[in-house]
């Protein structure tokens, strides 16, 4: 679908062009002028209305590509398409700028500790009888493989991931969702530690089985002692691993 853009641009000044140019389309996509599917016109035509060269519209294209604000498709019927922003794309941005600043575990920790007070909070309250049931049946899998001969840490990993995202969406609150995504992306390592070793695993687990018992029941009180209590957990077994270095 090609959506006539004759009057939502216009010239740009030198010296800024590219970035006009981006931003000006970017608006356009903000504002729904140009909605997810629209193609936008060709280099060609965005010279034309834009006032300026091949090489600033291209360089304006590849911003938003980079933003995620658009897609290159290719072939007879490519070009240049806007692209639905999904909560992937978010994430996974905000994961790579949380690693790249080098935020050091226990700071992390402590920005978890306190997402997860007011989710655990909002899940109790908004989640859903399914939504319940699915946690539940998580946890119990969860226990299921910690508890056997020789568990699969990498599924632990999978089932404790699933956890956190899970009470996330319970929240009701997709910004929620986004930052635990990019949270479980980026740090999630962390939290895999508690089940490398046996007696650190076997607490994570039974902590929780209690969390999970507590949201259902509906006990506040208790659920934020377990929340607190798995990153005590967290932070020993941090310290542990840096003092064994």
């Amino acid at each position: 679908m090609t959506t006539s853009t004759n009057s939502l641009f216009h010239p740009v000044q030198m010296g800024r062009a590219s970035e006009d140019v981006a931003l000006q389309i970017e608006s356009a996509i903000l504002s729904e002028a140009l909605k997810p599917g629209d193609k936008l016109p060709s280099e060609r035509e965005l010279q034309q209305q834009f006032g300026t060269g091949r090489g600033v519209v291209r360089e304006a294209i590849q911003a938003l590509k980079q933003k995620g604000l658009i897609e290159i498709r290719k072939g007879q019927k490519g070009g240049a398409v806007v692209r639905q922003v999904d909560v992937h794309h978010i994430s996974e941005s905000l994961a790579l700028f949380l690693k790249q600043s080098h935020i050091n575990a226990e700071k992390v920790a402590e920005f978890r500790e306190t997402v997860d007070q007011s989710l655990v909070l909002l899940a109790m309250s908004r989640g859903s009888e399914a939504q319940k049931v699915t946690l539940q049946e998580t946890v119990e899998a969860l226990a299921a493989e910690a508890a056997s001969v020789s568990p699969d840490l990498d599924r632990l990993g999978e089932l404790d991931r699933a956890l956190n995202l899970l009470i996330a969406e319970m929240s009701g609150n997709p910004i929620f969702e986004w930052v635990m995504h990019a949270l479980q992306q980026g740090f999630s390592s962390h939290d895999y530690a508690l089940y490398q070793v046996a007696e650190y695993r076997r607490q994570t687990v039974e902590n929780w089985q209690q969390t999970v018992h507590h949201i259902v029941a509906a006990e506040p009180f208790k659920a934020q002692a377990t929340i607190s209590h798995h990153y005590r957990l967290l932070q020993q077994c941090i310290d542990a691993q840096a003092s064994s270095k």
